[in-house]
């Protein structure tokens, strides 16, 4: 008995891609291969080794300063950028591919320009000062995220950090003033977040006011609140109300005497410890606890969660609320761990509205959001850094690296995200 057997030829399986898709890959590649091609045009105009410094002039323990070619280095950074690019273009990169071209680019990025501003300047770069500020000014940020992601995960449209980090801040200033003791701004600047963030779950929750609008009343309030407050009685007398003594980087023993990782990760202010903390306490919350389960539930569903017992409102203003803690915290850094005065002049200067977008960017994920903050810190703190190095660039452009970042990257390197399927919805109980 003879067997015979037949072949059958499968259909060739093909991915299927959006338009959107499609025009998000072709903007993001677009992108990267124009920063490439002006890496390749910024290699040409170095012909020096790039001086590298690894410590700060005032570091205990000195580093050796490193030495890399300029252009060769900042060309091969170039190159893999525009491969990068050109890979995203093509549309033959899988999903881990696009991964790892990303990540390739991101990092022949920043490599290529400081390596390129070390090369452009008879001063060395600093990577200390410029990881050191990287922290600092991601600080405030962090507090932001996660201020967003929690209201955000909830249902809650939260634009009002920048408000809520104004009257922190106010607070912060005003309350060490009177008291003379950190601890109890921490606590003041807290009570002004909650503050803030209670105005907005009463009126988001409470009497259905449009999210997006009750947020801008709240950030006008703040600037129109703090400022009339100190005019009338901050400024007639600086020395009772806003006598401030900011905050100083503490020590961890033992572990900041380590060679270059030990200033930067263990000699900090208490806030930045505080804010990294603070991220795997959100993080723990929203995806270990039985009320982070509820808050993500109101946030997707929450007629499905009243169905099932769930106090819905009561859900959503306590993540709103908690969110305005962390907000007050991270205004307190304007004050308590940066200038210590209170300045009558936008101190948060737009911080609110960037932890917004790093908010969206890290697709309401504490950890996904933190890390974009510190993209964002690290921009901001390469203005400062190469601010005394005199390079061919305007210092202007270079300080409005951060702002232009926020467009770039929200405008064409997020993609498509999907925020919680609820948010910004009224809920109404329908029974």
């Amino acid at each position: 008995m003879s067997t015979e057997t037949t072949s059958v030829d499968l259909p060739e399986v093909r991915r299927v891609e959006s338009p959107q898709a499609r025009n998000q890959r072709i903007s993001t590649g677009a992108l990267v291969t124009v920063l490439g091609i002006a890496l390749l045009i910024m290699a040409f105009t170095v012909h020096k080794d790039a001086a590298i410094a690894l410590s700060n002039l005032l570091d205990d323990v000195q580093l050796p300063t490193l030495q890399l070619p300029g252009t060769a280095t900042v060309l091969g950074c170039a190159v893999l950028v525009i491969a990068a690019g050109v890979g995203y273009l093509s549309g033959r990169l899988s999903k881990n591919l696009r991964t790892v071209a990303a990540v390739v680019a991101g990092v022949g990025i920043l490599v290529g320009f400081i390596v390129w501003a070390g090369a452009s300047s008879e001063s060395p770069f600093t990577l200390s000062m410029q990881l050191q500020l990287t922290l600092e000014y991601a600080t405030p940020l962090v507090f932001g995220v996660l201020a967003g992601v929690l209201a955000e995960r909830a249902g809650v449209v939260n634009i009002a950090i920048e408000g809520m980090f104004l009257t922190a801040a106010f607070a912060a200033a005003l309350t060490f003033s009177l008291t003379k003791s950190t601890f109890a701004a921490l606590i003041g600047a807290s009570l002004a977040g909650l503050m803030m963030a209670g105005v907005l779950a009463l009126f988001t929750l409470r009497y259905l006011v449009e999210h997006v609008i009750i947020g801008v009343v709240i950030n006008v309030l703040a600037a129109g609140l703090t400022g009339y407050i100190y005019q009338q009685l901050v400024a007639k007398d600086q020395a009772t109300y806003n006598s401030v003594k900011a905050m100083q980087p503490i020590k961890i023993p033992v572990l900041s005497d380590i060679p270059f990782f030990g200033p930067l990760l263990f000699q900090q202010r208490l806030l930045t410890y505080l804010a990294f903390i603070s991220i795997f306490i959100v993080w723990f919350l929203l995806f270990r606890t039985k009320w982070g389960l509820r808050v993500r539930a109101v946030g997707e569903h929450p007629h499905a969660a009243d169905t099932v017992g769930i106090n819905v409102i009561w859900t959503k203003a306590s993540a709103v609320l908690l969110g305005g803690v962390f907000a007050g915290l991270g205004g307190a850094y304007f004050t308590l761990g940066s200038v210590g005065a209170y300045q009558d002049n936008n101190p948060t200067a737009g911080n609110g509205f960037i932890a917004l977008a790093a908010v969206i960017m890290g697709r309401w994920h504490p950890l996904l959001g933190a890390a974009t903050a510190l993209f964002f810190g690290f921009a901001r703190a390469l203005a400062q850094t190469t601010k005394g190095m005199a390079l061919p660039i305007p210092s202007d452009f270079i300080e409005m690296l951060p702002y232009l970042a926020t467009i770039v990257a929200v405008a064409g390197l997020v993609g498509r995200v999907r925020a919680p399927a609820a948010d910004g919805a009224h809920f109404v109980k329908s029974h």
